[in-house]
């Protein structure tokens, strides 16, 4: 009898394959998708109904990236991104000033004065006084002694040297041109207030054509007589000069100072 041949027994039926799930990871549990990635240096996206944000160009290998900024202000140079190892420069965010031509006109003085006009008004100042004094000795030389005429000789000096310095020192400040100024006008004022009187006198005491005849003759005669060589009085004339120097150089001095201050 014979036997029907080998057959392998049959293979059970495999169960169902499920599908391959991710691998979970442990930081998203839930295995969400994972938003857009963004290249380095570009902004977030913008939203729906917003223009996009503007970036700059993506960075180089081995340099740190752009980090997005506002659009550059009208009328000024975009910004340039930073070369590694240098430091930022923050003025060439700012804008730059207008540029301002330099002032080439003449400069103010420093002091705050004129010594020009101080010298000029001190000038007109002594002339005045001048005028006044060879008017007053017309009017009274008839009644003065030598002492007496010595002592208003003087005190005009040291009048004129006051008037003058102080002129000078208020209206030229405190500068060394006015001082200067003040200190020959006021000799000069009290130099010639003297030799104006003398023609004045003479005409009076006299008649006015032996004025010009000593005029012609001798003209330096007034100057002769101011020198006092024939009275011997010469350091009286030298001591009016000096009065009215020093006088004018102190006042211009210190009106020139306290003008300055104030």
């Amino acid at each position: 009898m014979s036997q029907p041949p080998f057959q392998p027994p049959p293979q059970p039926p495999e169960p169902p394959q499920q599908p391959s799930q991710a691998p979970q990871n442990p930081y998203n549990p839930y295995s969400q998708p994972a938003p857009p990635q963004q290249q380095p240096g570009f902004g977030p996206p913008s939203a729906p109904g917003q223009p996009p944000t503007p970036s700059g160009p993506p960075p180089a290998p081995g340099q740190p990236p752009m980090q997005g900024g506002p659009p550059p202000v009208p009328g000024q140079a975009p910004m340039q991104p930073p070369v590694p190892g240098q430091a930022p420069m923050y003025h060439a965010m700012q804008p730059g000033l207008p540029y301002q031509a330099p002032h080439l006109g003449p400069q103010p003085n420093a002091r705050g004065g004129s010594p020009v006009g101080g010298v000029l008004l001190g000038f007109f100042a002594s002339v005045v006084v001048s005028v006044l004094y060879s008017g007053l000795v017309l009017l009274t030389y008839k009644d003065q002694s030598e002492s007496m005429a010595h002592t208003l000789y003087v005190g005009h000096a040291l009048l004129n040297g006051v008037v003058v310095g102080a002129l000078a020192g208020l209206v030229g400040g405190g500068g060394n041109g006015a001082r200067i100024g003040a200190a020959v006008i006021a000799p000069l004022g009290a130099f010639f207030g003297y030799t104006n009187a003398v023609p004045l006198v003479i005409a009076d005491s006299r008649a006015p054509s032996v004025v010009w005849d000593m005029l012609e003759n001798e003209p330096f005669f007034p100057a002769k007589a101011w020198w006092g060589s024939a009275s011997d009085t010469t350091w009286i004339s030298l001591l009016g000069l000096v009065v009215a120097a020093a006088a004018a150089w102190g006042l211009a001095y210190v009106a020139g100072n306290r003008g300055r201050r104030s």
